[in-house]
């Protein structure tokens, strides 16, 4: 049975809090939010999903890069459950590039992102992981990671320029 749950959008109250950390990883609830996140990720365009955006204040993400009419060029990443996940930038470097959020829709904006990170989080099992990502899928945890600060991708946006509608970001990409 799948568990697909509407998308908070914009707006949300949910979508402006500090998620809480997960404490029980084994138990039914966090379970079934995983699941849930999974289920809801699975019939999007999206490449990434975090638990407020299903009106969850918890700290879990799922990052699932992947080619989509969203993101023609993403690499395929298999879908990786992350709870409580930190990270640390590995350089000052930041690309501008575009992103754009099932919370917002119609809306893309040139966003400046860390290309190489350190990433520490639990996985389903409870096993704490370190991985270093890199580039768009290292775009894709941070846009993620936000959220479960209380922020959207508009907040880290250098100017209101950087904003397109998705029929013009669609003109700009050709």
């Amino acid at each position: 049975m799948t568990s697909v749950i509407e998308i908070a959008q914009l707006g949300a109250k949910v979508l402006r809090l500090q998620a809480e950390p997960i404490t029980d990883i084994s138990s039914a609830e966090t379970q079934q939010l995983i699941k849930n996140l999974q289920d809801t990720l699975a019939t999007t365009e999206g490449v990434g999903l975090a638990a407020p955006q299903i009106s969850v204040s918890k700290q879990i993400i799922i990052i699932a890069s992947r080619p989509t009419l969203r993101y023609p060029q993403a690499p395929v990443m298999e879908p990786t459950v992350m709870i409580n996940p930190t990270f640390t930038p590995l350089s000052e470097i930041k690309v501008k590039d575009w992103e754009g959020c099932l919370s917002i829709p119609s809306i893309r904006a040139r966003v400046p992102r860390y290309k190489q990170i350190q990433v520490n989080y639990l996985d389903q099992q409870g096993f704490n992981i370190e991985i270093v990502l890199e580039d768009f899928v290292a775009r894709v945890f941070q846009h993620e990671f936000d959220h479960l600060q209380g922020k959207v991708y508009l907040d880290q946006l250098e100017s209101n320029e950087d904003i397109y509608s998705e029929s013009e970001y669609l003109l700009a990409i050709k």
